[in-house]
């Protein structure tokens, strides 16, 4: 196209205010260049780290995302399935309530899907989860090596598969160090920081009171911090606190807050990872599983400075290769 052809074209374009269908491109070339995320929650630091993660992969593979939450419902993580058939090019689904085999159903056979942290069952394609189950251990372990003999656990929601692991890793340690399963009390929250408040509040009520407290996220564990202040308790001097995730006001919490840390932007960068070979061909139908690696990071809350260490053997698996959409893989689909 000539120049002075081009520029009519353009001033054209921008005097109709003209942009292009996406939906009619998408019938032909058969890819919307769309990414769809399907989450139980789309609040909280938890969440916004995990988008970030998937975002960041996208962009630098061409894709854009479309996000949904499903309110950690089953029917409604179906409905969302159901409605993104034909506007994305593969989804990642995160469903701690329910299996990758309950959701298969409503999912294109063709249609490329990862799963992230989804409750155990067969699956297809893809899953990535967390070693929630050996962070959990990990961490009541470390309280029980302080000295500390009453403890306190807040839960996350019964459904929840995380919540259920973290609830078997501290049930674990307990058995391990000799102790029955009641020696630590459990309360039950919903992962929200005003569960953990009121949990906090519970406890502090507690006689004899727990010296330490384990909540199941972050979240709880700050609710709980706010609970002992209000009630003048000092942390970690008359009772410890840690929680699980890491998520990024954890360290500027007062006092700074003990955790499990799990790398939240890599899970989604690997879920989006994982999606991208999916989406060449080259890892469709296998159904991997990786389990995620976490440590434990010690800080004021549970009595000491500031301290990284591993939380037991890594669970990985292959780490998938990175496919750009100029990729030969993805060049041989497209012709």
């Amino acid at each position: 196209m000539k120049d002075e052809t081009r520029l009519r074209v353009e001033a054209e374009v921008a005097r109709l205010r003209y942009s292009p269908n996406a939906a009619a491109r998408s019938l032909i070339t058969n890819r919307t260049n769309t990414i769809g995320v399907v989450l139980p929650d789309i609040w909280g630091e938890y969440f916004s780290e995990v988008i970030h993660g998937i975002d960041l992969t996208a962009r630098q593979a061409g894709y854009h995302v479309l996000v949904s939450s499903s309110h950690s419902d089953v029917s409604e993580t179906r409905d969302v399935l159901r409605a993104m058939h034909g506007r994305v090019d593969g989804v990642i689904v995160m469903s701690p309530n329910a299996s990758p085999g309950e959701l298969e159903g409503c999912l294109p056979p063709s249609l490329p899907v990862v799963f992230l942290n989804s409750a155990p069952g067969r699956a297809l394609h893809p899953s990535l989860n967390v070693d929630n189950r050996g962070g959990a251990r990990a961490m009541v372990a470390h309280l029980l090596s302080l000295g500390h003999r009453r403890l306190a656990f807040v839960t996350g929601p019964p459904s929840n598969f995380d919540a259920a692991e973290r609830r078997r890793g501290c049930r674990d340690a307990l058995r391990a160090a000799g102790l029955p399963a009641d020696a630590a009390t459990e309360i039950e929250g919903n992962f929200g920081e005003e569960s953990g408040h009121v949990a906090g509040e519970a406890i502090v009520r507690l006689s004899p009171r727990p010296t330490a407290i384990f909540a199941a996220n972050d979240s709880m564990a700050i609710g709980v911090l706010f609970a002992l202040r209000a009630a003048g308790l000092k942390v970690p001097d008359e009772i410890a606190v840690a929680g699980f995730d890491d998520i990024p006001i954890a360290r500027f919490a007062s006092p700074p807050l003990s955790t499990v840390r799990l790398d939240i932007r890599t899970l989604g960068e690997r879920a989006l990872a994982w999606l991208l070979v999916e989406l060449s061909g080259e890892g469709r139908s296998r159904a991997i599983r990786e389990v995620l690696p976490i440590r434990l990071v010690l800080r004021e809350s549970t009595g000491g400075r500031e301290e990284e260490l591993p939380a037991g053997p890594p669970h990985v698996t292959s780490v998938p290769r990175f496919v750009s959409r100029s990729s030969p893989a993805r060049r041989r689909k497209a012709s």
